[in-house]
């Protein structure tokens, strides 16, 4: 007798019972919000009603175990059919290879499935006649043609583009209704996940069988208080508000477009300290500087601005920041606090004066890191400042990626408070507060979360009518790159070179 022929009603049954409380190898036992996700969807499968299911899970919450696990059963069941299965992931390196590599480990485990599987062509698994396949989902590649007669899966659906499904990837099912499952965690409004959600719950309405699953880090937590340590650490880390935090282990949607600095927002801004000109004893600062061009004027410091050749033009702008270190000592922080002390504008300065006045402002305050935009026209200055104070400059480069990451770093600094103003409505203040309203930020599609962040071009006072630049928000921003160095509770002072071969040099030379 064929071995395949003994998957029977019992033989059912026991891989039912395999699939929810155990995994021999590991002992591995589905959690109980993994477990009403698993039911709907082999219920829908196996009864042919090809449903939408979308499961929504926290970041590291088991969704990637319960895919392989859930896949496994399938094959195992439908060994002696034709049946299809095709699972999508936003890329193939690395998702689509962890998600093989994740089947193989408990197909492998597995009491039943260890002796049947066999992977072929690379990228499809098979027991008896039954398949998975699985596919890159990014927009680049062609996968049309692949067919799902049992169940189309999604993976990170949060970050597979609409139009690359609703052409390549649902016409997979359309002609067999297959059960669809998008699994991933939340994101903005704008995703293929998002979309599915809603279009779920109506279906649930109409006839009343769920079909949406969503937990949270809380509900994991009751059964793996190991993962609400480790949400507890990320929560201190960035800030229950943060949006990564609120999406990727508390499962609510942000919006894709927004203001980046609302007023909650800016309230976390505010300090209790003052203005200063002047360090304080024993204390340690930083200077974070965004860099503006030249005015073709060449107007040095102190003219009049409306002699500009452009006046309504972005400033270099300084802020100067005490890092408090006392945050360092806490076991979920640790990291610095950074309390702005002073602001400083230039309006098409040439670069030699700013240097002159860049270097003598470092000296004052003893300034232990200088972070400068060295993109384009900063380049030179940076250069310069670092071979006056070396080991003490810090470059930023800005481009698509860097920028969003700092965004990022920078929201998470706020969020956890680390980041406060001083209390005086100075000039500088009042318009780093006018930025801070004008801010937006966009969250484009796509794996990699990328944040296009600033105040839109051409954006104007409504009272003013002036133009709104984003400068010293930039200038602000910069002391999240001090989140990556190495920080004591001491340090060696700022050493200027004795020879300086830039203020020797004319004008004309810089």
């Amino acid at each position: 007798m064929n071995i395949l022929t003994l998957v029977t009603p019992l033989l059912k049954k026991i891989l039912w019972n395999i699939l929810l409380f155990s995994d021999q190898a590991s002992n591995i036992c589905l959690r109980d919000y993994q477990q009403e996700a698993v039911k709907a969807i082999v219920d829908s499968v196996i009864n042919k009603r090809g449903d939408t299911i979308v499961v929504m899970f926290p970041r590291q919450s088991g969704k990637n175990e319960l895919q392989a696990q859930v896949e496994t059963y399938l094959l195992t069941l439908h060994l002696q059919t034709d049946a299809e299965m095709v699972k999508v992931s936003p890329t193939w390196k690395p998702q689509s290879l962890h998600a093989m590599r994740r089947l193989e480990r408990v197909l492998s485990r597995n009491l039943f499935a260890r002796y049947f599987w066999k992977k072929e062509e690379g990228y499809i698994y098979r027991m008896g006649s039954a398949r998975i396949s699985f596919l890159s989902g990014s927009p680049e590649t062609s996968i049309v043609g692949a067919t799902a007669s049992l169940l189309l899966e999604v993976d990170e659906a949060q970050d597979v583009l609409i139009a690359k499904f609703d052409k390549d990837i649902a016409p997979m099912a359309a002609s067999t209704n297959a059960t669809r499952v998008f699994w991933g965690t939340a994101w903005t409004s704008r995703t293929l996940l998002a979309r599915e959600l809603r279009a779920a719950r109506e279906a649930e309405q109409q006839d009343g069988r769920r079909r949406v699953f969503v937990a949270n880090a809380d509900q994991v937590a009751q059964e793996a208080p190991a993962y609400g340590e480790f949400v507890a650490r990320e929560v201190a880390r960035l800030g229950r508000n943060h949006p990564m935090v609120r999406t990727q282990y508390f499962s609510e949607e942000i919006d894709a477009e927004s203001g980046m600095f609302p007023q909650r927002r800016q309230a976390l801004m505010a300090g209790l300290h003052h203005h200063m000109d002047a360090p304080a004893p024993a204390s340690q600062y930083a200077m974070l500087i965004d860099v503006a061009g030249e005015d073709e004027g060449l107007v040095e410091t102190g003219e009049d601005v409306a002699a500009l050749s452009n006046p309504g033009r972005d400033s270099t702008a300084l802020t100067v920041a005490e890092v408090d270190l006392s945050s360092l000592a806490d076991p979920l922080i640790k990291a610095p606090t950074f309390r702005i002390v002073q602001r400083l504008g230039w309006i098409g300065v040439k670069h030699s004066s700013l240097y002159a006045a860049l270097k003598s402002l470092a000296g004052l305050w003893g300034t232990r890191y200088i972070v400068i935009d060295a993109s384009g026209v900063g380049a030179g200055l940076a250069s310069f400042l670092d071979k006056a104070f070396p080991g003490r400059v810090l470059p930023f480069v800005f481009n698509s990626s860097t920028k969003s990451k700092l965004g990022w770093d920078f929201l998470a600094i706020i969020e956890t408070g680390r980041f406060k103003d001083y209390i005086e409505m100075d000039e500088p203040r009042a318009a780093f507060n006018l930025q801070l309203s004008n801010c937006q930020m966009e969250i484009a599609p796509g794996p990699d979360q990328r944040m296009r962040w600033g105040v839109p071009d051409g954006m104007r006072d409504s009272s003013t009518g002036e133009i709104v630049h984003d400068d010293w928000i930039i200038s602000a921003a910069l002391c999240a790159v001090l989140d990556g160095v190495e920080w004591s509770a001491g340090g060696p002072p700022v050493v200027v070179r004795a020879a300086d071969p830039l203020l020797e040099m004319d004008e004309e030379g810089f």
